[in-house]
Protein backbone atom coordinates (compact mmCIF):
# COMPACT_ATOMS: atom_id res chain seq x y z
CA UNK A 1 0.00 0.00 0.00
CA UNK A 2 1.40 3.42 -0.62
CA UNK A 3 2.32 5.48 2.33
CA UNK A 4 0.33 8.98 2.01
CA UNK A 5 0.87 11.93 4.46
CA UNK A 6 -2.60 12.32 6.69
CA UNK A 7 -4.47 15.32 5.89
CA UNK A 8 -5.34 18.29 8.05
CA UNK A 9 -6.48 17.45 11.62
CA UNK A 10 -8.60 19.87 13.71
CA UNK A 11 -5.56 20.28 15.58
CA UNK A 12 -3.48 21.53 12.87
CA UNK A 13 -6.02 23.64 11.52
CA UNK A 14 -6.56 25.26 14.78
CA UNK A 15 -2.48 25.92 15.10
CA UNK A 16 -2.89 27.82 11.38
CA UNK A 17 -5.77 29.58 12.16
CA UNK A 18 -3.92 30.89 15.57
CA UNK A 19 -0.78 31.95 13.32
CA UNK A 20 -2.72 33.63 10.99
CA UNK A 21 -2.60 37.00 13.16
CA UNK A 22 0.66 36.98 13.29
CA UNK A 23 1.61 36.73 9.54
CA UNK A 24 -1.07 39.33 7.77
CA UNK A 25 0.97 42.73 6.71
CA UNK A 26 -1.50 45.81 5.96
CA UNK A 27 -0.55 46.10 2.52
CA UNK A 28 -0.46 50.12 2.94
CA UNK A 29 2.57 49.54 4.39
CA UNK A 30 4.16 48.34 1.38
CA UNK A 31 3.71 51.58 -0.21
CA UNK A 32 4.70 53.81 3.19
CA UNK A 33 8.39 52.03 3.13
CA UNK A 34 8.12 52.33 -0.55
CA UNK A 35 8.98 48.31 -0.83
CA UNK A 36 8.33 47.31 -4.72
CA UNK A 37 6.12 44.06 -4.03
CA UNK A 38 7.07 41.61 -6.70
CA UNK A 39 10.69 43.45 -6.46
CA UNK A 40 8.35 45.50 -9.08
CA UNK A 41 6.92 49.26 -9.38
CA UNK A 42 3.68 50.16 -10.29
CA UNK A 43 4.37 50.04 -13.99
CA UNK A 44 5.67 46.25 -13.82
CA UNK A 45 8.92 47.74 -14.20
CA UNK A 46 11.35 44.91 -12.26
CA UNK A 47 13.65 46.16 -10.07
CA UNK A 48 17.20 45.70 -11.22
CA UNK A 49 18.94 43.28 -9.36
CA UNK A 50 21.87 42.50 -11.91
CA UNK A 51 23.85 42.27 -15.44
CA UNK A 52 23.12 39.72 -18.28
CA UNK A 53 24.33 38.62 -21.82
CA UNK A 54 22.10 36.01 -22.02
CA UNK A 55 19.18 37.75 -23.55
CA UNK A 56 17.21 41.52 -23.67
CA UNK A 57 13.61 42.40 -23.09
CA UNK A 58 12.33 45.98 -24.15
CA UNK A 59 9.77 47.24 -25.37
CA UNK A 60 10.05 49.52 -28.52
CA UNK A 61 9.71 53.66 -27.77
CA UNK A 62 6.77 54.36 -30.25
CA UNK A 63 7.44 58.42 -29.70
CA UNK A 64 4.19 59.16 -28.11
CA UNK A 65 5.60 59.67 -24.85
CA UNK A 66 4.10 57.17 -23.15
CA UNK A 67 6.14 54.18 -21.50
CA UNK A 68 5.63 50.67 -22.21
CA UNK A 69 3.65 51.49 -24.73
CA UNK A 70 5.12 50.04 -27.94
CA UNK A 71 5.38 46.24 -29.85
CA UNK A 72 7.74 43.93 -27.25
CA UNK A 73 10.95 42.85 -28.14
CA UNK A 74 13.09 39.74 -27.43
CA UNK A 75 16.79 39.05 -28.21
CA UNK A 76 19.24 36.23 -27.38
CA UNK A 77 22.67 37.03 -27.34
CA UNK A 78 21.68 40.39 -29.10
CA UNK A 79 19.73 38.41 -31.74
CA UNK A 80 15.90 39.20 -32.44
CA UNK A 81 13.72 36.31 -31.46
CA UNK A 82 11.80 36.89 -34.75
CA UNK A 83 15.17 36.78 -37.03
CA UNK A 84 15.93 33.98 -35.47
CA UNK A 85 12.39 31.81 -36.03
CA UNK A 86 12.42 33.45 -39.34
CA UNK A 87 15.84 31.86 -40.27
CA UNK A 88 14.88 28.43 -39.28
CA UNK A 89 11.95 28.69 -41.21
CA UNK A 90 12.99 29.96 -44.52
CA UNK A 91 15.96 26.74 -44.77
CA UNK A 92 13.24 24.35 -43.03
CA UNK A 93 15.52 22.78 -40.27
CA UNK A 94 14.80 22.20 -36.68
CA UNK A 95 15.95 25.45 -34.56
CA UNK A 96 16.56 24.37 -30.98
CA UNK A 97 19.50 22.69 -30.97
CA UNK A 98 21.20 25.89 -32.41
CA UNK A 99 19.07 28.12 -30.04
CA UNK A 100 20.65 26.15 -27.25
CA UNK A 101 24.11 26.55 -28.58
CA UNK A 102 23.55 30.39 -29.10
CA UNK A 103 22.51 30.90 -25.64
CA UNK A 104 25.15 29.00 -23.96
CA UNK A 105 28.22 29.87 -25.73
CA UNK A 106 26.82 33.35 -27.17
CA UNK A 107 26.53 33.25 -31.04
CA UNK A 108 25.09 31.52 -33.44
CA UNK A 109 27.04 28.31 -34.12
CA UNK A 110 29.00 27.24 -37.94
CA UNK A 111 27.49 24.34 -39.60
CA UNK A 112 30.53 22.10 -38.39
CA UNK A 113 29.76 23.89 -34.71
CA UNK A 114 26.42 22.73 -34.97
CA UNK A 115 27.26 19.15 -36.00
CA UNK A 116 29.88 18.55 -33.07
CA UNK A 117 27.28 19.77 -30.72
CA UNK A 118 24.46 17.65 -32.03
CA UNK A 119 26.71 14.38 -31.11
CA UNK A 120 27.43 15.28 -27.99
CA UNK A 121 23.84 15.81 -27.32
CA UNK A 122 23.10 12.53 -28.60
CA UNK A 123 25.71 11.23 -26.85
CA UNK A 124 24.77 12.13 -23.30
CA UNK A 125 21.30 11.29 -23.92
CA UNK A 126 21.10 7.84 -21.96
CA UNK A 127 20.45 7.44 -18.80
CA UNK A 128 22.63 5.90 -15.83
CA UNK A 129 21.91 2.25 -16.21
CA UNK A 130 19.27 0.76 -14.15
CA UNK A 131 18.10 4.91 -13.49
CA UNK A 132 14.71 3.75 -14.99
CA UNK A 133 14.14 1.10 -12.43
CA UNK A 134 15.24 2.91 -9.57
CA UNK A 135 14.21 6.22 -9.87
CA UNK A 136 11.48 6.83 -12.25
CA UNK A 137 9.56 3.56 -11.69
CA UNK A 138 9.29 4.32 -7.85
CA UNK A 139 6.71 6.19 -6.07
CA UNK A 140 5.68 7.99 -9.41
CA UNK A 141 3.66 10.74 -8.51
CA UNK A 142 1.18 12.66 -10.47
CA UNK A 143 3.04 15.87 -10.87
CA UNK A 144 5.36 15.53 -13.62
CA UNK A 145 7.45 19.13 -12.52
CA UNK A 146 7.58 16.64 -9.00
CA UNK A 147 8.49 14.31 -10.88
CA UNK A 148 11.14 15.87 -12.87
CA UNK A 149 12.99 17.22 -10.02
CA UNK A 150 12.58 14.19 -8.24
CA UNK A 151 15.24 12.42 -11.32
CA UNK A 152 17.22 15.99 -11.38
CA UNK A 153 18.03 15.47 -7.80
CA UNK A 154 18.80 11.52 -7.94
CA UNK A 155 21.57 12.12 -11.17
CA UNK A 156 23.35 14.08 -8.69
CA UNK A 157 23.97 10.59 -6.91
CA UNK A 158 25.22 9.35 -9.75
CA UNK A 159 27.67 11.83 -10.78
CA UNK A 160 31.11 11.75 -9.50
CA UNK A 161 31.86 15.65 -9.71
CA UNK A 162 28.93 16.91 -8.64
CA UNK A 163 29.81 19.55 -6.10
CA UNK A 164 32.54 20.56 -8.60
CA UNK A 165 31.64 24.24 -9.66
CA UNK A 166 34.10 24.82 -12.18
CA UNK A 167 32.83 26.14 -15.47
CA UNK A 168 33.86 23.36 -17.28
CA UNK A 169 32.37 20.63 -15.30
CA UNK A 170 29.24 22.87 -14.74
CA UNK A 171 28.90 23.46 -18.89
CA UNK A 172 28.99 19.47 -18.88
CA UNK A 173 26.54 18.95 -16.19
CA UNK A 174 24.18 21.03 -18.10
CA UNK A 175 24.76 19.96 -21.49
CA UNK A 176 23.96 16.43 -20.36
CA UNK A 177 20.56 17.60 -17.73
CA UNK A 178 19.31 19.60 -21.29
CA UNK A 179 19.48 16.28 -23.37
CA UNK A 180 18.00 14.59 -20.70
CA UNK A 181 15.47 16.75 -19.50
CA UNK A 182 12.79 14.90 -22.44
CA UNK A 183 13.82 11.39 -21.28
CA UNK A 184 13.25 12.13 -17.74
CA UNK A 185 9.76 14.05 -18.65
CA UNK A 186 8.17 11.44 -20.99
CA UNK A 187 9.32 8.42 -19.09
CA UNK A 188 7.98 9.66 -15.95
CA UNK A 189 4.98 10.60 -17.21
CA UNK A 190 4.63 6.65 -18.85
CA UNK A 191 5.43 5.61 -15.25
CA UNK A 192 2.37 7.34 -14.10
CA UNK A 193 0.27 6.65 -16.36
CA UNK A 194 1.18 2.54 -15.86
CA UNK A 195 0.55 2.48 -12.14
CA UNK A 196 -1.96 5.06 -11.71
CA UNK A 197 -4.39 5.10 -14.88
CA UNK A 198 -3.79 1.20 -15.81
CA UNK A 199 -1.70 2.20 -19.11
CA UNK A 200 0.34 0.75 -21.02
CA UNK A 201 4.00 0.52 -19.60
CA UNK A 202 6.37 1.24 -22.46
CA UNK A 203 9.80 3.24 -22.97
CA UNK A 204 11.02 4.21 -26.56
CA UNK A 205 14.68 5.07 -26.32
CA UNK A 206 15.56 8.19 -28.26
CA UNK A 207 16.56 8.00 -31.65
CA UNK A 208 20.48 9.88 -31.89
CA UNK A 209 19.26 10.98 -35.61
CA UNK A 210 16.29 13.34 -34.39
CA UNK A 211 15.76 16.03 -33.28
CA UNK A 212 14.57 17.18 -29.75
CA UNK A 213 11.63 17.78 -30.79
CA UNK A 214 11.36 14.80 -32.94
CA UNK A 215 11.97 12.82 -29.96
CA UNK A 216 9.46 14.40 -27.72
CA UNK A 217 7.01 13.25 -30.04
CA UNK A 218 8.64 10.12 -30.37
CA UNK A 219 9.34 8.96 -27.53
CA UNK A 220 5.56 10.20 -26.21
CA UNK A 221 3.47 8.16 -28.76
CA UNK A 222 3.04 4.29 -28.85
CA UNK A 223 3.19 4.41 -32.42
CA UNK A 224 6.37 6.82 -32.47
CA UNK A 225 4.56 8.73 -35.19
CA UNK A 226 4.68 12.39 -35.75
CA UNK A 227 3.87 14.83 -38.96
CA UNK A 228 6.39 16.97 -39.85
CA UNK A 229 4.06 20.07 -38.98
CA UNK A 230 3.61 18.72 -35.38
CA UNK A 231 7.57 18.34 -35.11
CA UNK A 232 8.40 21.77 -36.33
CA UNK A 233 5.47 23.73 -34.38
CA UNK A 234 7.08 21.65 -31.41
CA UNK A 235 10.53 22.90 -31.99
CA UNK A 236 9.16 26.57 -32.72
CA UNK A 237 7.88 26.65 -28.90
CA UNK A 238 11.17 24.93 -27.64
CA UNK A 239 13.13 28.18 -28.99
CA UNK A 240 10.92 30.66 -28.38
CA UNK A 241 10.18 29.36 -24.57
CA UNK A 242 13.75 28.72 -23.71
CA UNK A 243 14.92 32.19 -22.38
CA UNK A 244 13.22 35.11 -21.44
CA UNK A 245 15.70 37.47 -18.96
CA UNK A 246 17.15 36.84 -15.60
CA UNK A 247 14.73 38.30 -14.08
CA UNK A 248 11.68 35.79 -14.68
CA UNK A 249 10.79 33.59 -11.18
CA UNK A 250 12.60 30.68 -11.56
CA UNK A 251 15.67 31.95 -14.04
CA UNK A 252 16.36 34.75 -10.85
CA UNK A 253 16.01 31.18 -9.10
CA UNK A 254 18.86 30.21 -10.37
CA UNK A 255 20.66 33.06 -9.70
CA UNK A 256 19.91 33.40 -6.55
CA UNK A 257 20.66 29.78 -5.71
CA UNK A 258 23.80 29.78 -7.70
CA UNK A 259 25.01 32.65 -5.82
CA UNK A 260 25.42 30.46 -2.43
CA UNK A 261 27.73 28.08 -3.96
CA UNK A 262 25.47 25.20 -4.19
CA UNK A 263 25.19 22.14 -6.97
CA UNK A 264 24.29 22.07 -10.30
CA UNK A 265 21.49 19.88 -9.62
CA UNK A 266 20.08 21.41 -6.46
CA UNK A 267 20.00 24.83 -8.80
CA UNK A 268 17.81 23.35 -11.66
CA UNK A 269 15.39 21.75 -9.06
CA UNK A 270 14.94 24.70 -7.40
CA UNK A 271 14.44 26.27 -10.53
CA UNK A 272 11.71 23.30 -11.53
CA UNK A 273 10.55 24.05 -8.35
CA UNK A 274 9.27 28.06 -9.30
CA UNK A 275 8.11 27.21 -12.92
CA UNK A 276 5.95 24.12 -11.45
CA UNK A 277 3.54 27.68 -10.22
CA UNK A 278 0.39 28.23 -11.85
CA UNK A 279 1.67 31.94 -11.56
CA UNK A 280 4.57 30.86 -14.10
CA UNK A 281 4.91 27.63 -16.30
CA UNK A 282 1.54 26.66 -15.06
CA UNK A 283 -0.19 28.99 -16.68
CA UNK A 284 -0.40 27.21 -19.74
CA UNK A 285 -2.22 24.18 -18.39
CA UNK A 286 -4.65 26.93 -16.83
CA UNK A 287 -5.27 28.82 -20.11
CA UNK A 288 -6.20 25.20 -21.14
CA UNK A 289 -8.54 24.77 -18.67
CA UNK A 290 -9.99 28.21 -18.86
CA UNK A 291 -11.23 27.32 -22.56
CA UNK A 292 -12.70 24.18 -21.55
CA UNK A 293 -14.81 26.05 -19.04
CA UNK A 294 -15.84 29.14 -21.65
CA UNK A 295 -16.76 26.61 -24.13
CA UNK A 296 -18.48 24.34 -22.17
CA UNK A 297 -20.51 27.97 -20.93
CA UNK A 298 -20.35 29.69 -24.13
CA UNK A 299 -23.19 28.80 -26.55
CA UNK A 300 -22.26 30.98 -29.55
CA UNK A 301 -18.25 31.03 -30.18
CA UNK A 302 -18.90 33.96 -32.85
CA UNK A 303 -20.72 36.02 -30.22
CA UNK A 304 -19.01 38.86 -29.18
CA UNK A 305 -20.84 39.84 -26.71
CA UNK A 306 -21.43 36.61 -25.22
CA UNK A 307 -17.88 36.09 -25.14
CA UNK A 308 -17.57 39.22 -23.63
CA UNK A 309 -19.93 38.54 -20.82
CA UNK A 310 -17.44 35.49 -20.08
CA UNK A 311 -14.26 37.64 -19.87
CA UNK A 312 -16.17 40.07 -17.41
CA UNK A 313 -17.59 37.21 -15.05
CA UNK A 314 -14.13 36.10 -15.01
CA UNK A 315 -12.25 39.43 -13.78
CA UNK A 316 -15.88 39.09 -11.43
CA UNK A 317 -14.55 35.72 -10.36
CA UNK A 318 -17.94 34.56 -11.35
CA UNK A 319 -16.85 31.87 -13.62
CA UNK A 320 -14.37 29.09 -14.08
CA UNK A 321 -11.51 29.07 -10.81
CA UNK A 322 -13.36 32.05 -9.02
CA UNK A 323 -9.39 33.77 -9.35
CA UNK A 324 -10.68 37.04 -11.11
CA UNK A 325 -7.94 36.38 -14.11
CA UNK A 326 -7.82 36.01 -17.57
CA UNK A 327 -5.12 33.23 -18.30
CA UNK A 328 -2.56 34.05 -20.55
CA UNK A 329 -3.42 37.80 -20.96
CA UNK A 330 -0.83 40.38 -19.71
CA UNK A 331 2.89 40.47 -19.11
CA UNK A 332 5.27 42.01 -16.37
CA UNK A 333 6.67 43.57 -19.71
CA UNK A 334 5.09 43.40 -22.14
CA UNK A 335 1.48 45.53 -23.07
CA UNK A 336 1.17 45.90 -26.41
CA UNK A 337 2.22 42.85 -27.57
CA UNK A 338 4.67 39.67 -26.59
CA UNK A 339 7.13 39.03 -29.55
CA UNK A 340 7.09 34.78 -28.77
CA UNK A 341 2.93 34.91 -28.83
CA UNK A 342 3.07 37.09 -32.64
CA UNK A 343 5.55 34.80 -33.43
CA UNK A 344 3.43 31.84 -32.51
CA UNK A 345 0.12 32.31 -33.25
CA UNK A 346 0.51 31.74 -37.33
CA UNK A 347 1.90 28.51 -36.92
CA UNK A 348 -0.62 27.78 -34.28
CA UNK A 349 -3.57 29.00 -37.46
CA UNK A 350 -1.64 25.72 -39.55
CA UNK A 351 -1.71 23.57 -37.15
CA UNK A 352 -5.40 24.15 -36.33
CA UNK A 353 -6.64 23.68 -40.26
CA UNK A 354 -4.52 20.57 -40.20
CA UNK A 355 -6.00 19.02 -36.79
CA UNK A 356 -9.75 20.37 -37.90
CA UNK A 357 -9.66 22.90 -35.09
CA UNK A 358 -10.38 26.15 -36.87
CA UNK A 359 -13.84 27.05 -34.68
CA UNK A 360 -11.19 26.44 -31.66
CA UNK A 361 -8.76 28.90 -32.94
CA UNK A 362 -11.29 31.62 -34.05
CA UNK A 363 -12.44 31.50 -30.03
CA UNK A 364 -8.68 31.87 -28.86
CA UNK A 365 -8.58 34.66 -31.68
CA UNK A 366 -11.64 36.66 -30.53
CA UNK A 367 -10.46 36.37 -26.56
CA UNK A 368 -7.06 37.47 -27.49
CA UNK A 369 -8.78 40.65 -29.18
CA UNK A 370 -11.88 41.09 -26.43
CA UNK A 371 -9.66 40.57 -23.23
CA UNK A 372 -7.56 43.96 -23.42
CA UNK A 373 -10.69 46.28 -23.90
CA UNK A 374 -12.68 44.00 -21.32
CA UNK A 375 -9.40 44.65 -18.74
CA UNK A 376 -8.89 48.17 -19.54
CA UNK A 377 -12.83 48.58 -18.54
CA UNK A 378 -13.11 46.46 -15.52
CA UNK A 379 -9.75 46.68 -13.97
CA UNK A 380 -7.48 50.08 -12.86
CA UNK A 381 -4.12 49.29 -15.16
CA UNK A 382 -0.89 50.92 -15.44
CA UNK A 383 0.21 49.90 -18.97
CA UNK A 384 -1.74 47.92 -21.45
CA UNK A 385 -2.59 44.15 -21.59
CA UNK A 386 -1.48 41.29 -24.86
CA UNK A 387 -1.58 37.72 -25.04
CA UNK A 388 1.81 36.46 -23.76
CA UNK A 389 3.01 33.22 -25.21
CA UNK A 390 1.65 30.75 -22.68
CA UNK A 391 -2.04 32.17 -24.34
CA UNK A 392 -1.30 29.77 -27.41
CA UNK A 393 0.65 27.33 -26.03
CA UNK A 394 -1.52 25.08 -24.37
CA UNK A 395 -4.11 24.99 -27.45
CA UNK A 396 -0.54 23.82 -29.66
CA UNK A 397 0.10 20.63 -26.76
CA UNK A 398 -3.29 19.42 -26.62
CA UNK A 399 -3.48 19.96 -30.74
CA UNK A 400 -0.51 18.07 -30.51
CA UNK A 401 -1.99 14.87 -28.50
CA UNK A 402 0.52 16.24 -25.68
CA UNK A 403 -1.60 15.20 -22.01
CA UNK A 404 -2.06 17.86 -19.65
CA UNK A 405 0.61 16.85 -17.09
CA UNK A 406 3.15 17.68 -19.70
CA UNK A 407 2.40 21.01 -20.62
CA UNK A 408 5.05 22.43 -17.67
CA UNK A 409 7.64 20.23 -18.13
CA UNK A 410 8.04 20.82 -22.02
CA UNK A 411 8.50 24.48 -20.70
CA UNK A 412 11.15 22.95 -18.67
CA UNK A 413 12.69 20.91 -21.86
CA UNK A 414 13.31 24.41 -23.04
CA UNK A 415 13.60 27.18 -20.06
CA UNK A 416 16.73 24.49 -19.24
CA UNK A 417 18.64 26.25 -22.15
CA UNK A 418 18.13 29.92 -20.43
CA UNK A 419 18.94 28.44 -16.94
CA UNK A 420 22.06 26.74 -17.77
CA UNK A 421 23.25 30.00 -19.16
CA UNK A 422 22.44 31.98 -16.38
CA UNK A 423 23.91 29.82 -13.86
CA UNK A 424 26.97 30.03 -15.86
CA UNK A 425 27.05 33.43 -16.26
CA UNK A 426 26.19 33.89 -12.00
CA UNK A 427 29.47 31.59 -11.41
CA UNK A 428 31.57 33.67 -13.45
CA UNK A 429 30.66 37.01 -12.52
CA UNK A 430 29.18 36.96 -8.64
CA UNK A 431 31.18 36.64 -6.02
CA UNK A 432 28.55 37.60 -3.82
CA UNK A 433 25.63 35.87 -2.35
CA UNK A 434 22.10 37.23 -3.39
CA UNK A 435 20.38 38.66 -0.08
CA UNK A 436 17.86 41.68 -0.50
CA UNK A 437 16.52 42.85 2.61
CA UNK A 438 13.09 42.65 4.23
CA UNK A 439 12.07 45.42 6.35
CA UNK A 440 11.38 43.97 9.81
CA UNK A 441 7.25 45.95 11.02
CA UNK A 442 6.83 43.36 13.89
CA UNK A 443 6.53 45.57 17.42
CA UNK A 444 9.05 44.39 19.88
CA UNK A 445 7.85 42.15 23.09
CA UNK A 446 8.91 41.45 26.31
CA UNK A 447 9.78 38.12 27.11
CA UNK A 448 7.40 36.10 29.35
CA UNK A 449 8.48 33.38 31.89
CA UNK A 450 6.13 30.47 31.57
CA UNK A 451 4.46 30.60 34.52
CA UNK A 452 2.87 33.99 33.83
CA UNK A 453 1.98 33.12 30.21
CA UNK A 454 -1.89 33.43 29.89
CA UNK A 455 -3.98 30.36 27.94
Amino acid sequence: MKYKFSSVTPEIQKLADKSLEGYRINPELYMQYDVKRGLRDLDGNGVVAGLTNISTIKVLDTGDGMPNHGDGKLYYRGIDVEDIVSGFIKEKRFGFEETVYLLLFGSMPSEHELTEFKQILSDFRSLPTTFTRDVIMKAPSDNMMNTLAKSVLALYSYDDDANNISVQNVMRQCIELITLFPVLAVYGYNAYKYYNCGGSLFFHDPDPNLSIAENLLYMLRPDKKYTELEARILDLALVLHAEHGGGNNSTFTVHVVSSSGTDTYSAIAAALGSLKGPKHGGANIKVAMMFDDMKANIKNWTDEDEVRNYLKKLLHKEAFDHAGLIYGMGHAVYSQSDPRAKVFKGFVEKLSAEKGKEEEFALYSLVEKLAPEVIAGERRIFKGVCANVDFYSGFVYRMLGIPDELFTPIFAVSRIAGWSAHRIEELINSNKIIRPAYKAISPMHEYTDMENRMD
